[in-house]
This record gives C-alpha cells, structure tokens and sequence, in this order.
C-alpha cells in the first residue's frame, strides 16, 4: 500500500493520501482523543504524540499536529494508516455512523430565510467544499442571521492562518455577489 501525503495552507495539517476511499458521504473531524473514539483509526492516530486533530474526507486524512517536527511523527502516522487499511477494521466504531447523521442538525436561521439559505447551501457545496477538501478541510453551514452567514472550519481550515482571507475574500465575496441580503460571514 502506498500512501501519499499532500501539504496543506495550513503548515500544522498535512493530508494522506491512501489511494482509497477513506469515508463517503460528509467528512467526520475529530479534535480530541474522547471524540476519536468514534473511529479506531482516529484513535491510534491520537496515540502518536504530538497529533491534536484528525479529519477524514471521501478519500483523504488530514492529520494536525501541536508544534512537534513532522519528520519525527510522520513516519507514525503512515504506520498508523497503513496498519488501519491492511487490517480490515471499519473505519467507524458501531453506532458512529448515526452519531455523524445527527452531527448536522444544529443549524439556525429565521423560516422566511429558508429560499436565500438553500442558495447558500448550494454555492456552498458546489463552489466552497470541493476546493476546500482539495486542501484537507471543509466547510459547513451552521447559521443565517440578520444578513450573516455563520459557518464552522473543520480539518486543515481549522486554524489555519489564511483561513480568515478565505473567509473574507473568498467565501464572503461570492456569497454577497450571488445572494443579495448576505452581508458578512463569519466563523463559530
């Protein structure tokens, strides 16, 4: 098995390749030991010190680290995957797969902006996702207010030092462009 790795905007996170699909549908991120517990390969992934968050993608794990060198945990974190991969395990603990389908039902806006958030929605998951996953991370819809798009960074956008630009110049450009009465966005 041969795993590539990719770089990431974000100096801290760099995304494995397994050359396989890794988990279909929406991307799980994890962000402590307690919550990997929803994968056994997130787990083994938290035992490798140094590793602080584990984001799993349709076909991509992008790993972040605390402040240690990547050569010294690199080699860990292949090991891990690989290990993972050969041996057959799923890649959700029972049970995580409804966890992960409940995971999203925690969004707000007012029912008369319900037409202007499926536009959002939709220039979210056709133009923003997809280029963002090419990065290691993703984007998702958590709220509309009073002219604000709310939106949660997870994997390699999670505190990554551009995420603010892609935000800003990116994100919010195109949604003001696209949607009138979008004025601003903002992370949770």
């Amino acid at each position: 098995m041969f795993i590539q790795t990719e770089a990431t905007p974000n100096p801290q996170t760099l995304k494995f390749l397994p050359g396989r699909d890794v988990l279909p549908g929406d991307p799980m991120d994890f962000r402590t030991p307690e919550a990997a517990k929803a994968s056994p390969l997130a787990v083994a992934l938290f035992t490798i010190e140094g590793v602080t968050g584990v984001f799993m993608g349709g076909d991509f794990i992008a790993v972040t680290k605390d402040d240690s060198d990547w050569s010294h945990i690199k080699p860990a974190i292949l090991g891990s995957i690989m290990e993972h991969f050969m041996s057959g395990q799923p890649l959700l603990a029972d049970g995580a797969q409804d966890a992960k389908a409940d995971a999203g039902n925690d969004e707000f806006f007012e029912e008369s902006d319900q037409e202007m958030v499926e536009v959002i929605k939709e220039l979210l998951d056709t133009r923003v996702r997809p280029a963002v996953a090419m990065d290691g991370g993703d984007i998702i819809f958590k709220g509309f207010k009073q002219g604000t798009v709310y939106l949660h960074m997870q994997g390699a956008c999670s505190g990554c030092p551009s995420s603010t630009a892609t935000l800003k110049n990116g994100i919010e450009n195109l949604l003001r462009h696209f949607v009138p009465g979008v004025e601003d966005v903002q992370q949770i």
